[in-house]
């Protein structure tokens, strides 16, 4: 027999186990988050043979991400592995709700992509310029994202239903907060920040591991549009994002990133103030102080927007040894429903379009046929395992350290649900300006303009709990009456003192 050859996954990530699904203790249940027995079983339901649902008008720009510290404590990824070494990345930036056709400026989040071309196989981080989210678990994103579409009856974009959403889910009002600042407006890709919002698994060669949140903070500055600003260029410039980003590389003026770390051992995450897999929070600074890893740079444009741009896929199942996920259930979510929605999009081998191939690790496993399989498929060597006849097989080595689970089998609530409203209340008193809490309020204003009054009432109830001014200034602009909205939000705070209880 030939030289063994390690067994990988389909963007050449080393296998570990190839017999076993990962479940929770030896009789299972089976976990969501066994990414190698999703990819697996997703691929071979589509072995016999549109616009994207989310991010659908984006830009992208290749470069390199460069290591300025040693991070080598704590991770073992080997693109992490020495302070000066360069890794080749693919950066796709997008609005999130608006079809490809919409325009730049619009009032959305943005998504902030990255492929890492590692040598042990492709790294995906999928983040957004915004460090949380609306909701923090997938059985409610579909419902999310419809809000952000058409009304079904009308096929227009409708803010009743953006803010119906919201004020029945008041876990959103840290979000909504930033989304109606002018952060919600970027004035171009290049001057935005982007964020992990995930709490991700760093582990090192002793299979220490840590809890870890990406920062990539612009060294071009924030700069945002005012919500008048941006209509005016949604009119004037609806591609103004998309041609700057080009522009500034053609001219020679490369964008970069500094990448900041926040990280946590598991015994300071077991003490922390904030639930660290509840995507709606923030670690604040003070209390993690964030350290510089890198940079990452922009230098090169695509030379054909479809292939590259439009057909980049980004999925967080996509990771290497090193660098795993948490328990965040968004996350958790995200792991199957990225790769599952590209294999409906590009098809089972969208892994062979250049843009998503790795470029040092190759797939090396037993996956076969499917539409547009453009290589040489495998050739004769057998397409199962174990088998007698190949040497490609998992090495144990590329296993995760394990981490701690506890409790039985349920749909949970998130405990005390009653703290939503604080780091929203802190971002308005602390972190915002005047200017910036005038904006607010004014765009909030004029977005909820049209909305029912019942839901208007709601949702200024929500701002109240968050900070009495703010939902003083939105009720006030609404014209609606100060009392009935205390009332209203002390309603909602008893309701969800009696919820948190229960639990």
């Amino acid at each position: 027999m030939s030289k063994k050859e390690t067994m990988k996954s389909t963007f050449g990530r080393p296998v570990g186990n190839d017999q076993n699904s990962l479940t929770a203790g030896e009789r299972g249940p089976v976990l969501m988050q066994d990414v190698h027995l999703l990819e697996k079983l997703s691929h071979f339901d589509r072995e016999r043979i549109p616009e994207r649902v989310v991010h659908a008008k984006g830009a992208g720009a290749h470069g390199y991400f460069e290591v300025t510290a040693d991070v080598t404590k704590y991770t073992k990824a080997a693109f992490l592995s020495q302070v000066g070494k360069k890794t080749d990345v693919f950066v796709r930036f997008s609005t999130v709700g608006g079809e490809k056709g919409s325009a730049d400026a619009e009032r959305d989040p943005r998504g902030f992509a990255i492929k890492f071309y590692t040598e042990e196989g492709n790294y995906d981080l999928a983040g957004n310029n915004t460090p949380v989210f609306f909701i923090r678990d997938p059985l409610k994103f579909p419902d999310f994202i419809h809000t952000q579409k058409r009304d079904p009856a009308t096929n227009l974009k409708s803010p009743t239903m953006a803010w119906d959403f919201w004020s029945l889910t008041p876990e959103s009002i840290h979000q909504v907060t930033i989304l109606f600042s002018d952060r919600g407006t970027p004035a171009t890709y290049r001057h935005m920040n982007g964020y992990s919002s995930h709490t991700f698994k760093w582990y090192n060669d002793k299979d220490e591991y840590f809890w870890v949140q990406y920062h990539f903070k612009t060294d071009q500055g924030v700069e945002n549009f005012t919500g008048p600003q941006a209509k005016e260029m949604c009119g004037k410039d609806p591609d103004h994002a998309t041609r700057d980003l080009f522009r500034a590389i053609e001219r020679g003026d490369y964008p970069s990133w500094t990448l900041e770390m926040q990280i946590l051992t598991p015994e300071q995450a077991e003490e922390f103030e904030w639930d660290i897999f509840d995507i709606t929070k923030v670690w604040p600074h003070s209390q993690v102080p964030p350290i510089t890893v890198g940079k990452l740079v922009l230098d090169r444009n695509p030379e054909n927007y479809f292939a590259e741009v439009e057909q980049a896929a980004f999925n967080p199942s996509n990771l290497v040894p090193g660098i795993g996920v948490s328990p965040d259930k968004m996350l958790q979510g995200r792991l199957f429903s990225y790769h599952d929605t590209h294999l409906h999009r590009l098809g089972p081998n969208y892994n062979l379009i250049p843009v998503n191939q790795p470029k040092h690790s190759m797939q090396m496993n037993h996956q076969r046929d499917g539409a547009m399989r453009v290589d040489d498929n495998g050739g004769g060597r057998p397409n199962y395992w174990p088998n007698s006849f190949s040497n490609i097989q998992p090495e144990g080595k590329n296993e995760e350290p394990d981490i701690p689970l506890h409790g039985a089998g349920s749909r949970y609530e998130f405990a005390h649900p009653n703290n939503d409203f604080v780091q929203a209340g802190n971002l308005y008193r602390q972190v915002m300006t005047d200017s910036d809490r005038d904006s607010l309020i004014a765009n909030i204003v004029g977005h909820m303009a049209d909305v029912p009054l019942r839901i208007k009432m709601r949702q200024c109830a929500i701002f109240y709990l968050a900070d009495a001014e703010y939902g003083e200034r939105v009720a006030h602009g609404l014209g609606l009456d100060i009392g009935h909205v205390k009332r209203l939000a002390e309603i909602t705070q008893e309701q969800r003192v009696a919820e948190t209880v229960d639990l």
